[in-house]
């Protein structure tokens, strides 16, 4: 179990943080029908029990700053203000600013999660010497001239360096959380979450490649977003087209055509792609060609090979040769 923690400070941007925060509901929510338990625990916290968000509404029963020695897993979420500089001067940001001084960021531990400007927030408190980060566009020079031993990075999506997680604003916050959500929950989890909220799943441009579990699925038909949850979920499974079609309640020749027209490749084609997919995981974890053949759903050590030397998968050699 993850304990997040939103911190909220007077006027914090409503979709900085609520967007992310229906991610990790719903990413529990997706966890819970597959019989699993929930990942993510969701704290709101700020150094009053009441605050105003950005538009107005206002927010009872914050929690105070935590104290976070000691304890599990967990990020602390950090999100902007209107303006178009951030105000570090109230005695709520004072507090704040004090409290995350305390704070040592850790990879798998204690991890730092900046949404807009909360990257001006963290600088401001001495967090990103010596990382590189993002921020809106608006706080780009801010950002250099709060904190000049941070790497700033412009034109991005969102940046990761080690404990260090930061987004352009609003929106791209939730890009980064569902990448988050794959790097806790899995790939194919965060495609549905991605389904479930209705939004194209995208990566920064220095990212690696979209893995197959999250390409393919920037279209809202339902019947073929079941075929892929099914196919994503149990890839040894022994898929063939019209065992697929029976997920969607389709003929074989209908979803073909369903395939081709939304997600733009054949049902064969996508199974062994998710399939690669796995097998490379496997083999990255210390497994064995053959291992992972058969973790992947292939019949043989030398049918992966075959459908390797055929296929890109993102982080193979060039030569398409197996170890």
């Amino acid at each position: 179990m993850i304990d997040v923690y939103f911190i909220l400070l007077p006027d914090s941007l409503l979709l900085d943080w609520a967007g992310p925060a229906e991610a990790l509901r719903t990413a529990n929510q997706a966890l819970a029908a597959q019989g699993q338990p929930a990942r993510f625990r969701l704290h709101f916290a700020s150094p009053e029990p009441t605050s105003v968000t950005s538009v107005g509404a206002l927010l009872t029963g914050l929690e105070a700053l935590p104290q976070l020695e000691g304890t599990g897993p967990s990020w602390v979420v950090l999100v902007g203000q209107p303006g178009s500089t951030l105000a570090v001067s109230s005695e709520a940001s004072r507090s704040v600013l004090h409290w995350l001084r305390g704070l040592r960021p850790s990879t798998g531990w204690l991890e730092l999660v900046t949404v807009c400007a909360g990257s001006v927030l963290a600088a401001h408190a001495g967090l990103l010497a010596g990382r590189r980060a993002t921020t809106h566009h608006h706080h780009l020079d801010e950002l250099k001239r709060v904190e000049p031993l941070c790497d700033v990075v412009s034109n991005r999506v969102f940046v990761v360096d080690g404990p260090v997680f930061s987004s352009a604003g609003v929106t791209t916050g939730l890009d980064l959380f569902l990448h988050r959500i794959g790097a806790v929950c899995g790939p194919a989890l965060a495609a549905q979450v991605a389904q479930t909220m209705v939004v194209a799943l995208r990566r920064g441009p220095q990212d690696p490649e979209l893995s197959p579990f999250l390409a393919y699925r920037n279209h809202l038909h339902p019947a073929l977003h079941r075929v892929q949850d099914a196919v994503s979920q149990q890839p040894a499974h022994d898929w063939t087209v019209p065992a697929m079609a029976s997920i969607a309640h389709a003929s074989p020749r209908h979803l073909t055509r369903l395939f081709i027209d939304n997600a733009g490749i054949a049902p064969q084609q996508y199974l062994r792609r998710i399939r690669l997919a796995v097998a490379q995981t496997a083999l990255q974890s210390g497994r064995n060609v053959t291992q992972a053949a058969d973790m992947a759903g292939f019949s043989s050590d030398t049918q992966l090979r075959r459908a390797w030397r055929q296929f890109a998968v993102a982080g193979t050699p060039s030569s398409g040769k197996l170890p």
